[in-house]
């Protein structure tokens, strides 16, 4: 029979040859031209905020990494294939007419540099390219510092888990998979040349063959070998016991640990058996340790710990584990933070006197009645004035001292909003040649609203909201022109939270060449002067910019010329990322004027996920919570975080200045090591600007959310978790985007400016209440300070949970339940929820007052059409038992603690007059309805109070039936309610002002 002559590739013409030669440079140069355009655009940028060392830092760290591990895995191979090659058979018995290997056989002799060199240099390259995206585990690698403490099992400082363990994890990982590669390229090839034999029993070998797989497989074997001798290293992030503690248990150190030992010297025999056995001519040798690893692996590294673990260690694991327990405890505290938290035991009484309150000059003068996660709309239609200008989704809070008062306000940047631009606006002129920037800087005091409304439909309940851009020389709120407001120098905002990618503006040029930017100051005849954005009055650049953003006009605009320059990654918290980017940043950067200046702080945390003994903490579900309009981190797992990094971006010329906080912070100076100069010391930031920092947001929420275990001492109590906390959910919420899978989203922190107790004075701090377990009740409610003479100062207070006698203390949905099912508030929310109002309830802020607690929570109406935005409808206050529902903060504390309270300690309504008092609820003081003049009117209202008292004396019986029968006759006597309002009188009397919910 004849044979099938062997394959071979086409000879191609020299004019194929050309043509394919230039379709391949053609691919090439699509596949790179992107690339090579964002870098020249990337590298034109970090030149704009004068951070180059990061970009040629980071950028020669990539092509030595790809290049790297390029050569390690392509030359690998390489070198794999070729002894293959040059140790084949020199002839091949055919197994057959018919042999299929003969066709590739041919093919590869006849081009053997194509695959020789080709396939070698494609791995390499895909290798290379997985590689260069782990830049910053290599560099924290040469430049770790120490952390000066050390790990309680090996004594190692923390530094060699932080810095050098990882990177000597991603070497050992890649030296495996250039050993995988390179021993199936070899087996490949020798079976294509006949090395390897399938023919007859049990098959056959050459002996070169034997010998290269032999010395293959020993060097993978070896490598097991150091694998195993890190592994006991890793054994501090072990989480056998999670998800209740992170760390070497009883049994990883009792059983695995010892494993590890032993299998490392197993290892290395075996290692030694293979290279033996690439000599021998019979392949028992390494057969038999092949067998031997197997099973020292199954007994040792797997069964013996699960029999210890089983049998020892589970039926008496809270005192086996209480060590382990005990140093995941101290060492979370070390690297979350945790470890100088002020604790204090607090009475929660639930009764406070109207002297208790007035006496209180520090927390109740500042309550906040301003929800900024509600009001954007509120100053987009109130001082945003034009159509283009808006402010984010949620506003921010901030404290000034203006004429030696200290004030929290409510505060935004009025940004350029392009999705606010209409008919000819949206042009390609005005999108980003004219409407480039916002103007001023707006400031509400968070504790005052305009006037006091009257009922749910008069005017007013807004906050008092000045811009720097219209302002007069006076304070947020004052009518005295002697006292100055917020000095703003520069109000002009081209850097802002508004500014998506897509939103470049094209400034500066020669006046009458450039159509002039709108200003609200100069209208159409401005043209920026300041140093931000990258030139662009040169062809080169505008081919560039134009080819970035696939827009022609960028090249054949008239309007472009000497001068000109282009702005762009204009988002704040963008702009830091890309110069530092090995911070991670918190979600919810916050404008503020310092020096006259607008400028947008950021901050930034160093981040680690291998630190000995500590917690492994999901950052993106433990600072997820109800607001919305905040970045929201992505759930990677660290075990430590610092706020190592204050960053600013000025918001008009779009300076990146970094400042390190924590100076002696061990991975902060190792990235200090990377790129000098980078980051400024703390002593360089100015007074002005130290009295803006803010505590920030996301690292509290994951210091709560560990709070909440690890406030227990004792490793016995920890492992009962009999004692453990809750962080609670925001009642205000029913769902919504940023619910989680168990239902309603955490309940955030609020910032304040209140006086803790046991302090002396008023201070801007970030609060948050804790339940006890999966329970309602207030457990603790903790407070971080954001003042500059005690920053980061977290306190704790300790509410008597379970002690026999004491009185447990509503917490935050407790109170809400009780908001809701009072009878003032249901008969109000027949008037707002009518078709036309929709009724939002604001944060519902907790506050210690007077050895008790005050919740505070402000309602708001708006219009159900597409131009309305909220305004202050109603206060809600609660105190122990007793509830104040009121259209002013005053009247509702005078509901609580009695005539003259409100008055007493907090702000005058500005231009406001005083509401109706709202009866106070059944079984604090409350007196019947007045009478209205209308006869079925007050009979109506009378059943509606009767009602609601028996619903509470069944309430406090726990009589399920008369809940359920007073309740029918509480929404009945509602209804007659309704109906009656909506007749006249039988007298024609209207009815008084004083009724309930007029």
């Amino acid at each position: 029979m004849a044979t099938r002559p062997p394959v071979s590739l086409p000879k191609l013409s020299r004019r194929s040859r050309i043509l394919l030669i230039i379709a391949a440079v053609v691919i090439l140069a699509l596949l790179l031209g992107a690339r090579l355009l964002d870098t020249y655009v990337d590298w034109l940028w970090f030149g704009e905020v004068g951070a180059r060392t990061v970009f040629s830092t980071v950028l020669i760290t990539r092509v030595i990494l790809f290049f790297a591990v390029g050569l390690l895995v392509g030359g690998a191979l390489a070198i794999s294939l070729m002894i293959a090659y040059r140790s084949r058979p020199v002839f091949v018995p055919i197994s057959g007419n018919d042999d299929p290997l003969a066709r590739y056989r041919s093919a590869i002799v006849g081009r053997i540099r194509l695959f020789g060199i080709g396939i070698p240099v494609l791995t390499g390259l895909i290798a290379g390219a997985s590689a260069q995206s782990d830049w910053q585990v290599v560099q924290l690698f040469l430049n770790g510092t120490p952390f000066g403490q050390t790990d309680p099992e090996f004594g190692n400082d923390v530094g060699f888990y932080a810095f050098d363990l990882p990177f000597y994890n991603w070497l050992l990982g890649w030296l495996f998979i250039a050993v995988v590669i390179a021993f199936f390229g070899a087996l490949i090839s020798h079976y294509v040349f006949g090395g390897i034999r399938l023919a007859g029993k049990g098959g056959q070998l050459a002996g070169p063959t034997r010998a290269q797989l032999a010395i293959t497989i020993g060097i993978f074997v070896l490598l097991k070998a150091v694998e195993y001798f890190f592994d006991r290293y890793n054994l501090l992030l072990s989480d056998r016991g999670a998800p209740l503690f992170v760390g070497a248990t009883y049994t990883d150190l009792n059983a695995v640990l010892p494993a590890k030992l032993i299998l490392l010297c197993i290892s290395v025999i075996c290692a030694v058996a293979f290279f033996a056995g690439a000599f021998l001519r019979n392949l028992q040798l390494p057969a038999i340790a092949l067998v031997l690893l197997i099973l020292s692996n199954v007994l040792v590294g797997v069964a013996w710990p699960a029999v210890l673990d089983q049998f020892s260690v589970r039926p008496n694991a809270n005192e086996k584990e209480s060590a382990s327990i005990q140093r995941n405890m101290d060492a979370t505290r070390q690297a979350f933070g945790l470890t100088n938290v002020e604790y204090k035991d607090y009475t929660g009484k639930s009764e406070a006197t109207s002297a208790e309150i007035k006496a209180d000059k520090g927390t109740v003068p500042n309550i906040r009645l301003l929800d900024p996660n509600v009001l954007s709309d509120t100053f987009t239609q109130r001082v945003g004035r034009e159509n283009f200008y808006g402010f984010p989704s949620k506003l921010d809070i901030d404290r000034y001292t203006l004429n030696g008062v200290t004030q929290d306000y409510i505060v935004a940047a009025k940004e350029i909003k392009t999705e606010g631009l209409t008919g000819n606006q949206t042009n390609w002129i005005n999108k980003h040649l004219v409407y480039t920037h916002g103007n001023g800087f707006v400031a509400a005091p968070a504790n005052t609203i305009d006037r006091a409304l009257k009922d749910a439909n008069s005017d007013g309940g807004y906050p008092i909201a000045t811009t720097s851009d219209t302002q007069n020389p006076t304070g947020a709120g004052s009518t005295d022109p002697s006292k100055p407001g917020i000095k703003v120098d520069e109000p002009r905002i081209y850097y802002g939270e508004l500014a998506t990618d897509a939103a470049y503006a094209i400034v500066g040029g020669k006046a009458g060449q450039a159509p002039g930017e709108y200003d609200t100051a100069v209208d159409r005849g401005y043209i920026y002067k300041g140093s931000g954005g990258v030139s662009i009055d040169n062809w080169f650049n505008r081919l560039v910019f134009a080819a970035e953003y696939g827009e022609r006009n960028i090249l054949f605009s008239d309007a472009i010329g000497d001068g000109s320059k282009i702005m762009f990654n204009r988002e704040p918290r963008e702009r830091v990322a890309k110069a530092a980017p090995w911070l991670t940043l918190d979600g919810d950067p916050y404008p503020a004027v310092v020096n006259g200046k607008i400028i947008w702080i950021v901050d930034g945390y160093t981040t680690m996920n291998n630190f000995p003994y500590a917690q492994q903490t999901q950052l993106g579900q433990a600072t997820n919570d109800s607001l919305s309009g905040t970045t929201r981190q992505a759930n990677s797992s660290i075990n430590y975080i610092r706020n190592s990094v204050k960053a600013t971006v000025d918001a008009f010329d779009g300076t990146v200045t970094l400042y390190g906080v924590e100076d002696n912070e061990p991975v902060l100076n190792a990235w200090k090591k990377v790129f000098p100069g980078l980051v400024k010391p703390s002593s360089e930031i100015s007074p002005d600007l130290r009295s803006h920092l803010r505590y920030p947001e996301d690292l509290f929420k994951v210091q709560r959310e560990l709070l909440s275990k690890y406030h227990v001492n004792n490793p016995a109590e920890f492992y009962a978790q009999q004692a453990f906390w809750s962080v609670p959910q925001d009642p205000t919420q029913e769902g919504g985007v940023n619910a989680s899978a168990s239902g309603i989203a955490n309940q955030p922190g609020y910032y304040v400016l209140a006086t803790a107790p046991g302090d002396s004075k008023s201070r801007f701090q970030l609060t948050s209440s804790l339940t006890g377990l999966q329970r309602q009740y207030l457990a603790a409610w903790m407070s971080v300070s954001s003042d500059p003479e005690d920053y980061g100062r977290m306190r704790v207070l300790r509410l008597p949970t379970g002690a026999s006698g004491s009185t447990q203390v509503d917490g935050p949905v407790q109170v809400q339940n009780r908001f809701q099912s009072d009878p003032r508030v249901a008969q109000d929310r027949t008037l707002f929820n009518n078709p036309n109002v929709t009724v939002t309830y604001g944060n519902l802020i907790t506050l210690p007052v007077a050895n008790g607690f005050l919740y505070v929570e402000p309602v708001y109406i708006r219009q159900r059409n597409q131009l309305s935005y909220p305004q202050l409808a109603r206060v809600l206050v609660s105190y122990g038992t007793k509830i104040g529902f009121a259209p002013t903060l005053n009247e509702a504390l005078d509901q609580v603690f009695g005539a003259g309270t409100g008055s007493g300690v907090t702000p005058p309504q500005t231009g406001g007059t005083p509401g109706p008092t709202t009866p106070q609820p059944p079984g604090t003081t409350t007196p019947q309805p007045p009478a209205s003049g209308n006869p079925a009117l007050d009979k109506a209202a009378s059943d509606m109070h009767d009602a609601w008292l028996k619903f509470r004396t069944a309430q406090q019986s726990g009589n399920y039936a008369d809940q359920g029968t007073a309740l029918a006759a509480l929404e009945a006597a509602s209804k007659a309610y309704e109906s009656a309002k909506a007749s006249p009188p039988a007298s024609g009397a209207p009815p008084t002002s004083g009724q309930p919910g007029g």
